[in-house]
């Protein structure tokens, strides 16, 4: 099984990208290969920033490297926090000050619509893969759960029937936007020929 380096020091993710390609990839922590710098995030789009997060761990390692940027994207706020979804308060990876901004930010707004937006990126000696993923829902008024991480006990999803942080990661995994975004990566990386 081919070891991949996760360019990420998101616990949350790091734990589910583990749980989603388990049996495909071993994946290992950033932290483990001596990585833990803050890689700056600068790109305008989730590939853009999933592609930078990759290439700075493959150029430091030449291992191969995935990275996942993803976010939550409201349609009554124009797509907001979108890429900045981990910095949407100003204090990156602040889980309660970004729930409580966007509560803020929606309040009175009876459409919530919403939608989980992932970007994952394989960067190896072999080339570059990257492969999207969505899953629909909607904005509660309040959290419900305290399950996942970020914003998932705001985010009420329309295929399970309840928010993320309600739904066991199982629930979560089967539909999610990392899981979709992953298994395209996957399906992608065996269509290549090149593994």
């Amino acid at each position: 099984m081919d070891k991949l380096i996760v360019a990420s020091k998101n616990k949350g993710k790091l734990k589910e990208v583990a749980e989603i390609l388990s049996g495909i990839f071993e994946v290992v922590p950033m932290s483990e290969v001596g990585i833990d710098a803050d890689i700056e995030e600068n790109g305008e789009t989730f590939p853009d920033n999933a592609l930078i997060k990759a290439r700075y761990v493959f150029a430091r390692t030449g291992l191969a490297a995935l990275s996942d940027d993803s976010g939550l994207c409201v349609d009554a706020l124009g797509g907001a926090p979108g890429v900045y979804s981990a910095r949407y308060s100003g204090d990156h990876g602040n889980d309660k000050a970004n729930n409580e901004l966007l509560l803020f930010n929606l309040k009175g707004v009876e459409s919530r619509k919403a939608r989980f937006i992932s970007a994952v990126a394989l960067v190896c000696d072999k080339g570059e893969f990257v492969a999207t993923g969505t899953v629909e829902g909607h904005i509660l008024h309040a959290e419900e759960g305290s399950g996942g991480f970020g914003y998932d006990p705001l985010f009420y999803c329309d295929e399970i029937g309840k928010s993320f942080g309600i739904a066991t990661a199982e629930e979560k995994n089967s539909v999610s936007h990392r899981s979709r975004a992953l298994h395209n990566l996957v399906a992608q990386i065996k269509k290549s020929g090149k593994f």
